[in-house]
């Protein structure tokens, strides 16, 4: 039953060709929204948090301060809503899931930039 899910998902589900990220870049994600008969392109940059799943079912989960608030939103990698992601600076952390990340606040939630 599981190949018969994933054939399935592979030949009928699209894939975009999107950038590599990982767990403590920072990128801009630009998705369309539709407001009754109108659409517009919205834009979300933060900091990825994790990437979890495969294939098409994967997601990732973003994390941006909005004035004194956090804001994290999850996207599916395979939305069709979903326009680009452009990577904006490459983070350098240890971990996969830096959930740690939303108890930092100040100088201590800057993430040191991985040297190309």
């Amino acid at each position: 039953m599981e190949d018969l899910v994933k054939f399935v998902q592979n030949e009928f589900v699209e894939k975009k060709d999107m950038p590599e990220f990982s767990a403590g870049d920072t990128i801009t994600v630009y998705y369309e929204i539709k407001e009754g008969a109108k659409t517009r392109t919205q834009f979300f940059r933060g900091v990825v948090i994790q990437k979890r799943g495969s294939g098409v079912t994967e997601t990732f989960t973003i994390r941006k301060m909005s004035g004194t608030i956090g804001v994290e939103r999850i996207f599916p990698i395979n939305l069709p809503a979903l326009q680009k992601i452009e990577v904006n600076k490459r983070g350098k952390v240890r971990r996969a899931r830096i959930f740690y990340f939303r108890e930092l606040t100040g100088k201590k939630a800057r993430i040191k930039e991985k040297r190309s």
